[in-house]
């Protein structure tokens, strides 16, 4: 009995065996067949895919009222699309008063936008303050000036018309004053005020700094603007393409006669050289970058450089006119040049 006992075991080791033996077999035969598909004599290994920064931490933006849809969005799409873990603040405090959140020894934002360039006193003070200020050019914008919906008679006035309607030594009050075959009615005259630089742009470059009238209703805010002039049929009011292009339902915009018959901005005719119709009143838009702050936190410097190559398809989504490829390429190549 004992005899058979023995057997027993030894077949069923001898089977387990067998059956390892196999297995073996098969993974080396596997082996084999990989190594002889490979050049070397060692077996192929794949190289891990280099993965992508992930970034944390805070960009802090503010100015320019103007360029705010634009530098939203552009936060929006690198907040959702490129860097999750940090946090892009935009800020529309205007032009002016963001150079003095920009301007300061600690606790300054990381960007300012502006809707003009940056003054020879704010450039005093950066250095000052031993500042570094890099000027972005990101997009152009077209000075637009609106008028109610049921506005029928200024849907197309003059270059020089607008500029008397708003000079306060023309002393234009009502519509007849611009021409005889208008209202009697008073010109309820609006635009930003002096913290933004769509006005500085306005009463510097358009009004040549002559006194703009006393008369014109100023405002902080843009969507207040546009509320106003929606409601009052004899209002004006000046500001940036794009406001006025997210309210075309609401508004209605003043095509301008620069002397060859009157021009409607738009995408297609604003732009910076003559063979752009609208240029007269295209003006570049900026941010400015603090090079400090984008050498010692790289999330800063990271989104400049999204912002730059993400311009021209932010620009035309939200009212601005896009820069050419060589605008790009040049800001790309300053701010690669800070890593």
């Amino acid at each position: 009995m004992k005899s058979l006992k023995k057997l027993g075991l030894f077949l069923i080791l001898a089977a387990l065996i067998a059956v390892a033996a196999a297995c073996g077999g098969t993974d080396s035969a596997e082996e084999t067949e990989g190594n002889d598909s490979n050049t070397g004599n060692e077996p192929q290994t794949e190289e891990p895919a280099e993965a992508e920064t992930e970034l944390e931490g805070s960009v802090v933006i503010d100015g320019s009222g103007t360029v705010y849809p634009f530098m939203a969005k552009m936060a929006e799409n690198y907040m959702t699309n490129e860097q999750e873990g940090v946090s892009v603040e935009v800020g529309r405090a205007g032009t002016s008063a963001g150079f003095k959140k920009f301007l300061v020894e600690e606790g300054g934002t990381d960007f300012n936008d502006a809707s003009r360039q940056i003054k020879d006193e704010e450039k005093a003070t950066a250095d000052e303050l031993g500042i570094e200020v890099q000027e972005i050019k990101v997009a152009l914008d077209g000075l637009t000036f609106v008028i109610n919906p049921e506005n029928d008679w200024a849907k197309e006035l003059t270059r020089d018309e607008l500029i008397k309607i708003f000079l306060d030594s023309e002393g234009i009050k009502n519509w007849s004053d611009v021409r005889p075959d208008f209202p009697d009615e008073p010109i309820s005259k609006m635009g930003p005020n002096e913290n933004h630089g769509t006005y500085e742009f306005f009463w510097e470059t358009i009004l040549e700094e002559q006194d703009i009238d006393a008369d014109t209703n100023l405002q902080q805010e843009y969507s207040i603007l546009v509320d106003l002039v929606s409601k009052d049929k004899n209002a004006i009011a000046f500001f940036g393409y794009g406001y006025y292009d997210s309210n075309k339902d609401k508004l209605q915009a003043v095509s301008v006669d620069f002397g060859d018959g009157p021009v409607e901005p738009s995408l297609e005719t604003i732009g910076e050289s003559e063979d752009f119709a609208y240029s007269p009143f295209t003006r570049p838009v900026f941010t400015y970058l603090n090079v400090n702050m984008a050498k010692e936190k790289p999330q800063v410097l990271d989104y400049a450089i999204y912002a730059v190559e993400n311009a021209q398809t932010v620009a035309s989504e939200t009212g601005f006119a896009p820069l050419t490829d060589d605008e790009v390429q040049a800001s790309l190549d300053v701010l690669n040049g800070l890593k």
